[in-house]
């Protein structure tokens, strides 16, 4: 398929516009296709899978970039025999296509039906759950150094993203794998750079040349020949080196004990598989880097890989398309025109991402301020103490992280941050259910792993007006602060313009019910926790923090009401509910308490508010909670 082209709609019984890949149940079925059938079974995919993710929405530049790696590794190795783990899992589309999964793409990321991401539980061939990024080569290396210890001669290979390797863990992994003795391949799928079209047929032919059993021989002799003549031994090392292009990736990753191969097209099959096919035959750690193009084979995607990495539904032959109306802006959007603001008011701000810019809604706030402005890679750990010390200097560091991902720098947020006392402000983002996403990226322990540190407070915006407030309560505080919110849009309340703060630590009543139950909410759930006290007469109060609580309305609301009830969008063990109680014990207070959250259990993907109604937290469920467990 040509990147100007786009394939007709391939419909579920599309096998015969696509004969090849309906043919494969299996990688044992791709395995039995010739070579020259591989590059028209490449096109095939590559239009399938354009058209299931149009249907379905998920992740799409990243697919469409690793078609012909992925039939290469599922052609050359034995799985699921030999284990491929892939890093984050969201280019794992055509790895799911391949492996018996096909006719099921069409529930993808739909609640109960196939993930966005590696499960282990979904598939014999999704050897490690992923979705975080940084974890494939430490798995890869547990299980080449299993299959050693077990005498089993299987491969294991480790495919991980350019970005990926930005975090520590990686290299935490290859420094240990170089010492190791196992049957790993690192494969570094690069899409941030590319191969020139005329230096193409060298690449491929160096890559098969070092990736041989005779290069690799023939350096290890000759290093140890040479080992008695140093000038010799220099002076071979710089014509490998030269033989090479004189990459500089090459004398990073041997400096780690691996034989390193590329860089190679990886859209070019011709290279991948006899490449992988000498690797294979090798012994001890290897890394073949190879250079793919996000959003390759589709023009659209291939001009913004950003805008394609993850959309919604959409048609192909049009590509994405802006809406009509301006829809209600989300908490992301809210919380980045804040950033902007204070940044204005404010030349000590500075604000720190993971390698999450658009996601976090800072692309504004780096065109605006780019020299206060820092994307420090995925790197949570970093990106926690980085900011620690920021705020040593007299700065004041705000840090946009997913609550999913916060949970990778806790260390640095216990002994950098909280203990120094550090005003640090956290805005996390995709607080509670995420949807499609799933369990790997729900921000469902962020109340329970961060009340619990001394020094940090917990805000808990109903709505996107409170969010702003309580952005600018938190960038006033001279401690750690935390501010959760949702993805997507709330309840649609405007918010304010200034930067006016809203009281530390202080809750509101936002309904005064004579049905003798209180209900105190945190967070966004106020709404459906308002819409329920009206069927029940119940008082409501936003509690608006987590901690510290509100302990002196919580006593007000207990001393005028026979039974409370907490509501949150967080995991209940350890969260606001056990704050409540908490503070209850404390004041020697005895009053029947109905705490309602998220299970003890991990909460798979599926449309948000079809999950919180299945958790009991829209306000049907609030309302049927209550009246069983304290009567009409």
């Amino acid at each position: 398929m040509s990147h100007a082209e786009f394939p007709e709609r391939l419909l579920p019984d599309g096998a015969a516009r696509a004969p090849l890949l309906h043919g494969i149940d299996g990688p044992h079925d791709l395995r039995r296709l010739s070579r020259e059938q591989l590059k028209p079974l490449a096109d095939e995919l590559r239009a399938f899978l354009l058209d299931s993710v149009s249907r379905t929405g998920g992740h799409l530049s990243s697919n469409l970039g690793t078609v012909e790696l992925t039939i290469a590794l599922h052609y050359v190795f034995n799985t699921p025999y030999d284990r491929l783990v892939w890093d984050v899992g969201h280019q794992t589309y055509p790895h799911k296509i391949l492996t018996g999964r096909r006719d099921r793409m069409g529930s993808l990321r739909q609640l109960g039906g196939i993930s966005g991401f590696p499960q282990r539980a979904e598939s014999e061939y999704d050897t490690f759950g992923t979705a975080h990024s940084s974890t494939s080569i430490s798995a890869a290396l547990g299980m080449a150094m299993a299959a050693r210890q077990k005498g089993e001669d299987r491969h294991a290979v480790a495919i991980i993203g350019d970005g990926a390797m930005s975090a520590g863990m990686a290299f935490e992994a290859l420094n240990n794998a170089g010492v190791l003795d196992g049957r790993l391949l690192v494969v570094l799928n690069d899409n941030d750079m590319s191969i020139s079209p005329p230096v193409g047929a060298l690449n491929r032919y160096l890559a098969q040349l070092m990736s041989g059993r005779f290069y690799s021989a023939a350096k290890n002799v000759g290093k140890s020949v040479l080992k008695a003549a140093p000038p010799l031994l220099e002076l071979a090392r710089r014509f490998e080196q030269h033989a090479k292009g004189m990459v500089v990736p090459a004398t990073l990753f041997e400096q780690f004990g691996f034989n390193y191969v590329g860089p190679i097209d990886g859209h070019d099959l011709d290279s991948l598989i006899p490449t992988l096919e000498n690797l294979k035959k090798l012994d001890g750690p290897q890394f073949l880097h190879v250079v793919t193009r996000k959003g390759q084979g589709y023009k659209l995607a291939e001009a913004d890989p950003v805008a394609y990495h993850g959309p919604g539904k959409f048609d192909p032959s049009v590509g994405l398309v802006k809406p009509a109306s301006a829809p209600k802006p989300t908490f992301t959007q809210v919380f980045g025109q804040w950033l902007c603001d204070m940044a204005e008011r404010d030349t000590r701000l500075v604000g720190i991402t993971p390698a999450m810019r658009e996601g976090s809604g800072l692309v504004e706030f780096e065109k605006r301020f780019p020299g206060r402005y820092y994307d420090v890679g995925i790197a949570e750990q970093h990106a926690v103490t980085f900011a620690a010390g920021l705020a040593c200097e007299g700065l004041k560091p705000v840090v946009a992280i997913y609550s999913t991902f916060l949970q990778r720098g806790y260390d640095q947020l216990v002994h950098d941050v909280a203990l120094q006392n550090l005003p640090v402000v956290f805005a996390l983002d995709r607080a509670g259910l995420v949807g499609a996403d799933g369990a790997t990226h729900a921000g469902a322990y962020d109340i329970a792993f961060l009340r619990c540190i001394p020094r940090m407070s917990i805000a808990c915006p109903a709505d996107e007006r409170e969010c702003r407030q309580l952005l600018s309560t938190a960038y006033g505080q001279d401690h750690p602060v935390a501010v959760r919110y949702p993805r997507g849009a709330g309840a649609g309340v405007a918010p304010l313009p200034g930067l006016d703060a809203l009281p530390f630590g202080q809750a509101e009543v936002r309904r005064e019910g004579a049905g003798g139950i209180a209900i105190l909410a945190f967070g966004t759930l106020l709404y459906p926790a308002l819409e329920a006290a009206e069927k029940l007469d119940a008082t409501v109060l936003n509690m608006r923090w987590a901690k510290p609580l509100d302990t002196a309305a919580l006593l007000r609301a207990a001393a005028s009401h026979r039974a409370l009830v907490t509501v949150e969008e967080g995991c209940l063990m350890g969260g606001a509910g056990s704050a409540v109680a908490e503070a209850l014990h404390a004041a020697g207070v005895d009053k029947p308490l109905l705490s309602l959250g998220l299970p003890d259990k991990f909460i798979e993907h599926g449309d948000p508010a079809k999950l919180l109604a299945l958790q009991g937290l829209d306000a049907a469920g609030i309302e049927a909670s209550v009246r069983q467990r304290f009567g009409d």
